[in-house]
């Protein structure tokens, strides 16, 4: 059944579907910033916004973007340079994209001025003048930063396309390391989307071609479909290495369930334990696809996250039918394995299903560790009912093989001692296996012992690490582990760069890279949006208008405006009536401020009254951009002030979206997991045999976490969507691994803290170490994966399975032998009265047929 449903369920690939919105993905669902997106939209339309081209002022849109730069660090503004640059503007804007019909060129696609005409960037306007003054040899011309005139007396903001500017006094520029050049294309309609998506294709190959044949200078281009496309790419370079994985996984899962025996032997097991995973992580993806759900990258960590839970519950039972007697029929053997294994797996399965399903809720504010959750909480659940059915019905079908003395691979009859005596080296060796009737009872149960890892741990490792000696070195090494975690906690700092989310070598991170080196003296242009009418004529209100924005380079309308009115000897204190009349009458028609227009929404009243009811203006901070933290708290500290400002405004910037509220939504999955995870630990206390356990587990949990946290920050990984996710299942795996161990531990009775450590150590150890060793080889091939999504994948769940397993075999076996509960022995209860004891034994004919026969002593 198990298999069918998959099968049925996978055919749904067929409607298999990418999520293309990287925003609707990464950025928080709920947040003010899209709030205020929307009111400026409403009030400045993106096409008038993007006049002057400071950067994506409102919403990014379709757009080609270059930064030019040389190898050997020369002045881009010098003659050479500024000849290349114009020559590939002049390539980019003579670009076709061909269409049944027509050919589409950028003038056809780009956003128009008043005068329909394509708008540039101003600086290709600069690099024009530069080179006509060049032309009649004027030395006059200079060019000031990060705010420069044109010829025409427009002042224009160029901090974000001049980069690795060297200046003389008065801010005049000696020479600029790098250019950049943005090519903004309208997008109004299905069609021209289409057109405009293909053009950027094609200007990336554009620009590439241009620098094969100027091999001088370095050229990183970047579209608005580059993050969309280098984040789906971890995708598609990550394949081989996933089959790598998978390769090495079975190998190892055939390896730890074999033995030289064989006949107990059960490498099928281990094949059929992880076919097991893959069905139920098959039949989760058929469901998402069958319900419209779209696949992203961030998937590729559930594989992971079904396997460590998958493998260890299909060992756990592995390891409980070895601990059943050779004599029991196989029905009986199996009911034994169910209920030893399964109620610590059905618990630990309640826990996955808790933690993220609660991550799957409504509460979590991040669409991406939304649909991951939901999406493990599919597969997990059935993982269990396969756990349960596929796999149960594999080990009563080995189970039949075991008991009829079948090979454990072959499948055929083994044959006595005596009649291998007279087969080759090589035959005996493949056909090797102890037969119960040459065993006595003393050695009946320790048949599976030739199994190396329950002969290492029972002969070797539980005594050494229960030895007096070893004890307080283990106790250093977790001090110094606390240490170290805490010096990483108090560092920890959470990613909302978008660039850990892509795969490496692409032109998001390389583009990423130049901006950060070169450009990163100014933070990206905010968006100041009055949006009341106010008393602009009134000195007070022009003061403290000023005062807000004070700090900022300042692209603003009413700071010309005013020094207009200075420079004619005019008051800027003038009466309404006047103060619009000049502002519309004289200012807006002198040509150097006629773009200022485009930034002011006039209304008429009435009476005929002309009143502003909306104006806004640019604001660039002198701030570093590498460091998103400092951006963050200018936002906030913007934000506040709009609070409490006479005047009512609001800050906006595209990134503001994926910055706003980033670390409370990222960390809000996190929280909520832990919270419910406590909640079902406390409640479950009152239902488990003893309360200790849960007392035990908690702290093992906090432990791990703590470390994981304090490491993954040392080793330079951010708290971001992908390392969030990773700690909500960290939660899960330490559970799963942990709450067997402690729970044998905890419950049992009449012999010493060690021994019992040494009993649960042999009893779960076997199946801890099994899925640890096939998780680590199974991760060990996503360490090399070109990606900066599977490099933060790959350090958190190689941390988790490290510190797990180190809590595992050092930190609980030894802190257990000294710390409670006690082990004190209980006297037995005398009985007067006689017992009468039955015991059965089973006989078995010729034909192989099994005879109950009951002895009654007294």
């Amino acid at each position: 059944a198990p298999v069918l449903i998959s099968i049925l369920l996978g055919a749904s690939f067929s409607r298999y579907q990418v999520e293309e919105s990287v925003e609707h993905l990464l950025a928080p669902t709920h947040s003010l910033a899209k709030i205020e997106r929307n009111l400026v939209d409403s009030l400045f339309p993106v096409n008038r916004s993007k006049h002057r081209l400071y950067s994506d002022l409102q919403t990014p849109g379709r757009y080609g973007r270059v930064i030019i730069t040389s190898f050997r660090k020369a002045n881009m503004l010098d003659q050479h340079h500024t000849d290349l640059i114009l020559k590939l503007h002049s390539a980019v804007t003579r670009i076709q994209v061909q269409r049944p019909g027509f050919n589409y060129t950028f003038a056809h696609i780009c956003i128009l001025n008043n005068d329909k005409t394509c708008i540039v960037d101003d600086i290709v306007h600069v690099l024009e003048e530069l080179k006509a003054a060049r032309s009649s040899n004027r030395t006059n011309f200079a060019i000031t930063y990060p705010i420069t005139h044109l010829k025409d007396g427009r002042e224009v903001y160029n901090g974000h396309q001049l980069g690795g500017v060297t200046v003389h006094s008065k801010d005049r520029v000696k020479s600029a390391e790098a250019i950049q050049l943005t090519y903004y294309l309208q997008a109004i309609n299905s069609l021209n989307d289409m057109v405009a998506e293909k053009w950027e294709s094609i200007f990336c190959d554009t620009v590439e071609l241009f620098q094969k044949s100027n091999r001088k200078i370095k050229m990183y281009p970047f579209t608005s479909s580059s993050l969309k496309e280098d984040f789906q790419k971890t995708s598609r370079v990550s394949e081989r290495y996933l089959i790598t994985s998978l390769v090495l996984v079975v190998t190892l899962a055939i390896l730890c369930c074999s033995m030289q025996d064989c006949v107990r032997s059960k490498p099928w097991l281990g094949l059929l334990g992880l076919l097991t995973v893959t069905l139920a992580t098959l039949t989760a993806a058929g469901i998402i696809n069958l319900t419209g759900g779209k696949y992203n990258s961030t998937f590729l960590g559930i594989p992971f996250v079904m396997l460590g839970h998958g493998l260890y519950g299909t060992f756990e039972m592995l390891s409980s039918w070895r601990k059943t007697r050779e004599d029991q029929h196989v029905k009986e053997r199996t009911a034994a394995v169910f209920a030893d294994s399964m109620l610590s797996f059905s618990l630990t399965t309640a826990m996955y299903l808790v933690t993220f399903g609660i991550g799957a809720s409504p509460f979590t504010n991040i669409e991406a560790a939304r649909i991951f959750c939901c999406n493990s909480c599919i597969a997990i659940f059935f993982n269990y009912l396969y756990v349960l059915s596929f796999y149960g019905s594999s080990l009563v079908f080995t189970g039949y093989i075991e008991n009829n003395y079948q090979h454990s691979i072959f499948c055929r009859k083994v044959p006595k001692p005596e009649v291998l005596q007279e087969k080759p080296a090589w035959y005996r060796f493949l056909l090797t296996a102890k037969f119960s009737e040459d065993t006595d009872d003393s050695e009946e149960t320790n048949t599976y012992e030739s199994h190396l890892l329950v002969w290492f741990l029972k002969r070797y490792y539980c005594d050494w690490i229960t030895n007096t000696y070893v004890k307080p070195f283990v106790v250093l090494f977790y001090l110094v582990y606390i240490s170290f975690a805490l010096m990483g906690y108090l560092q920890v700092s959470e990613g909302s760069d978008l660039s850990n989310i892509v795969a490496t070598a692409t032109r998001t991170i390389e583009y990423t890279t130049a901006q950060q080196k070169y450009f990163s003296n100014y933070s990206p242009v905010i968006g100041f949006y009055i949006y009341e009418s106010i008393e602009y004529w009134n000195t007070s209100v022009q003061e403290d208008v000023l005062e807000y924005t004070k700090g900022f380079v300042r692209i603003s309308w009413f700071e010309s405006y005013l020094n207009y009115l200075r420079k004619l000897n005019i008051s800027t204190g003038l009466p309404k009536k006047n103060f619009t009349d000049m502002l519309r009458n004289n200012f807006l028609k002198t040509p150097q401020f006629a773009h200022f227009s485009e930034d002011i929404i006039f209304s008429k009243k009435y009476n005929n009254e002309v009143d502003v009811v909306a104006s806004r203006m640019f604001l660039v901070a002198k701030t570093m951009e590498t460091k998103r933290e400092e951006l963050y708290d200018l936002l906030e500290t913007l934000r506040k002030l709009s609070l409490t400002s006479k005047v009512k405004f609001i800050v906006f910037n595209p990134s503001f979206v994926y910055m706003d509220r980033y670390a409370s939504s990222v960390g809000a999955p996190l929280q909520n997991s832990c919270i419910s995870a406590l909640f079902l630990l406390f409640f479950s206390a009152f239902l488990v045999a003893d309360s200790l356990i849960n007392v035990w587990l908690t702290l093992t949990v906090a432990s791990v976490e703590f470390g994981v946290i304090g490491f993954m920050t040392l080793w330079k990984v951010e708290l971001d969507c992908i390392s969030v996710l990773c700690l909500i299942y960290g939660i899960n795996y330490t559970i799963d691994n942990c709450a067997p161990l402690l729970s044998t531990f905890v419950l049992g009775k009449e012999f010493t803290r060690t021994k019992w450590v040494k009993n649960a150590l042999e009893v779960h150890g076997v199946a801890i170490l099994q899925s640890y060793l096939c998780y680590i080889v199974g991760l060990i091939p996503l360490a090399a994966v070109p990606s900066n999504l599977t490099r933060t994948l790959f350090r958190c769940l190689f941390l988790i399975a490290l510190v797990t397993f180190f809590h595992c075999f050092a930190i609980l076996p030894v802190i257990l032998t000294f710390l409670p509960p006690s082990k004190k022995k209980r006297k037995e209860k005398k009985n007067p009265e006689n017992r009468e004891e039955i015991e059965c034994v089973e006989m078995v004919d010729m034909d192989s047929t099994r005879v109950v026969d009951q002895i009654t002593t007294v």
